[in-house]
């Protein structure tokens, strides 16, 4: 008979009040399981994709309750500290991440397996580890894998504040590129001055030239504004539509300038590899909203909820 840990479920699906599927409490422990090992978690940064589980999105009621967290850092049995790769790629079957088939990070213990650990370095804290293996891994594929850009070229990100866009300013900076970013908030548009972004702008506000490559997570709220601001030829990166799904698709735009559409999700464990070196090798480190308890989740689910949040949401425990 397993004992119990304390963890942070979804039970429910409601995709208007999502967080009354919300559940903190006792869970059985992880299962032995070969090729797995047991992972003491230390600190799990929060998604909008646990919100989206929440809301039924990449999850079917008969797979609840199921533990909330893709992202997250620890222990091994053997006191290794490492980083969790939450890409699931099993011999047979359609790859997923934790919490679509698999509990995820928002508990005591999560059971992963053992060729999804990347050791910590020791320069970054827990909190800042916990955000690389998602929003982080996320912005990296588009900068790196999939806009075509180059040290120099000018690349827009969308909605400056959210996990990934804030991911893309710092890596972007790094790299070389000339950074803009846009918000709705002065606030926000003020600290991504602060993270690196070399011009920031309202939201939908006209440019003053057209840009190589624009980051595209918000969705339908910003779509248009990215469709306009690609020169010929440039790149939409796209790895999320929070603020909907289906906009106008622009496609006299679209194909007269010969524009490129690109999706992009998550990263391999190469390239989480890669982005932990990056991190080692520039000083770059994951911005961090805000840190609490795990057992004080809730509020931090009702802050990214809010859209309040700048940067990652992170948990410890």
């Amino acid at each position: 008979m397993l004992g119990g840990m304390f963890a942070v479920s979804a039970v429910r699906i409601d995709p208007k009040d999502p967080l009354s599927g919300l559940e903190l409490g006792e869970r059985p422990e992880p299962a032995p399981r070969p090729g797995w090992t047991v992972v003491t978690v230390k600190a799990a940064a929060l998604n909008h994709h646990d919100l989206w589980t929440l809301r039924g999105v990449g999850i079917t009621e008969d797979k609840l309750p199921m533990i909330l967290g893709c992202d997250g850092a620890g222990v091994t049995e053997d006191g290794t500290e490492v980083l969790i790769h939450s890409v699931i790629d099993p011999r047979d079957g359609e790859p997923s991440i934790l919490t679509e088939a698999y509990d995820g990070t928002f508990a005591e213990r999560v059971l992963v397996p053992t060729a999804n650990l990347v050791p910590k370095p020791a320069a970054l804290s827990w909190e800042q580890a916990a955000c690389l293996p998602t929003a982080w891994l996320t912005a990296y594929r588009m900068l790196f894998r999939n806009s075509g850009l180059r040290p120099g070229d000018t690349v827009l990100v969308q909605g400056a504040g959210g996990g990934v866009a804030t991911a893309l300013i710092v890596l972007a900076r790094a790299a070389g590129f000339r950074v803009w970013a846009t918000s709705r908030s002065e606030e926000k548009r003020a600290r991504a001055l602060e993270l690196g972004a070399h011009a920031v702008f309202e939201s939908g506000a006209r440019l003053p030239e057209r840009v190589d490559a624009v980051m595209e997570t918000v969705g339908a709220a910003t779509w248009a504004h990215s469709v306009k601001s690609l020169r010929p030829e440039g790149t939409i990166v796209i790895s999320g539509a929070t603020s909907g799904a289906m906009p106008p698709a622009e496609l006299t735009r679209i194909f007269f300038l010969q524009l490129r559409v690109v999706g992009s999700t998550m990263g391999s464990l190469d390239e989480l590899k890669a982005l932990v070196r990056m991190c080692e090798a520039t000083g770059v480190r994951p911005v961090v909203d805000s840190v609490s308890p795990l057992a004080q989740a809730r509020a931090g689910f009702e802050r990214m909820e809010e859209g309040e949040a700048f940067g990652k949401i992170v948990f410890t425990l």
